[in-house]
């Protein structure tokens, strides 16, 4: 007789705009699924653009004591002592050990000050409008802002010039071997990284601790900065968005599930029937 086959459940998600509301960044509507993973002792991995302070902030509220990617995957953050194995190619920090998969910000910064001359008076760094001007430009709070300002692997700018001008600047950093993730008025800076390939490494780590047990992960996302990790786990949940369509993606779309309701409402929906194709009602 075949022995029965054990699973190790992993959820990736995306914060903003999936977990988070698009408008209010609250959580509550997903809350009942989140807590219903927790209960099933599936890990919830934060995988966002935002950085350590900001993810560290909302583990807190959430009450998520598991990995996290930050910075659109150039860094894996794994409390010390969540696996048996410390993993190799890894720093520890503040109570993390730490993967990264980029260079550091003042790297990118410096990127940047070559570029100045060129582009006198066109771009604003993060770093130079520092908190109050990235509340000013962004919204935030000064308080969220000086989360979102403490990065650690990028540099996000605000271009104030036109569009003529900014596909220039792309051009010029792009020679420059700086990968550049274009969003509305604002560019994030940073090294050829991406949300899957942080995906895909975390993974081998959770394999790596359970051999016996085989994987069935799921990547929640709304936008196309999510691509890389719809396209690498196993299924796909494209969170439904107030403001644009679903990404697109190049994938076997039998693994993928389009939520019906928007935000952290679709969220829930979506794992919800993730966890029923498995059994898990």
């Amino acid at each position: 007789m075949k022995p029965e086959v054990s699973y190790q459940y992993l959820v990736f998600t995306d914060l903003d705009g999936s977990l988070l509301d698009h408008y209010t960044y609250e959580f509550a509507d997903a809350l009942s699924q989140v807590q219903r993973l927790e209960r099933e002792r599936i890990p919830l991995i934060f995988t966002s653009s935002k950085t350590r302070a900001e993810i560290v902030s909302l583990r807190e509220r959430v009450g998520n004591r598991h990995p996290f990617i930050v910075e659109n995957g150039a860094a894996v953050y794994i409390p010390e002592g969540y696996f048996a194995v410390e993993p190799d190619e890894i720093e520890s920090r503040d109570g993390f050990w730490v993967y990264e998969m980029s260079e550091s910000r003042a790297h990118w910064r410096a990127q940047l000050a070559a570029l100045e001359a060129e582009f006198p008076g066109e771009f604003e760094s993060f770093s130079q409008l520092g908190a109050a001007g990235v509340a000013t430009a962004t919204g935030l709070s000064i308080e969220s802002a000086e989360r979102a300002n403490d990065r650690e692997y990028s540099e996000p700018v605000h271009w104030l010039s036109d569009e003529n001008r900014k596909l220039e600047f792309i051009s010029r950093l792009l020679n420059l071997g700086t990968h550049v993730l274009a969003g509305g008025r604002f560019l994030g800076i940073s090294g050829d990284v991406d949300k899957g390939r942080a995906l895909a490494w975390l993974r081998t780590l959770y394999q790596d601790a359970s051999p016996a047990m085989a994987i069935h992960d799921l990547a929640v996302g709304d936008s196309a900065n999510d691509c890389a990790m719809l396209e690498t786990a196993e299924t796909a949940l494209l969170i439904r968005s107030p403001v644009h369509d679903f990404p697109q993606l190049q994938r076997d779309m039998k693994h993928v599930i389009s939520s019906e309701l928007p935000g952290p409402a679709g969220w829930a929906e979506g794992v919800a029937k993730w966890l029923s194709t498995h059994g898990k009602l």
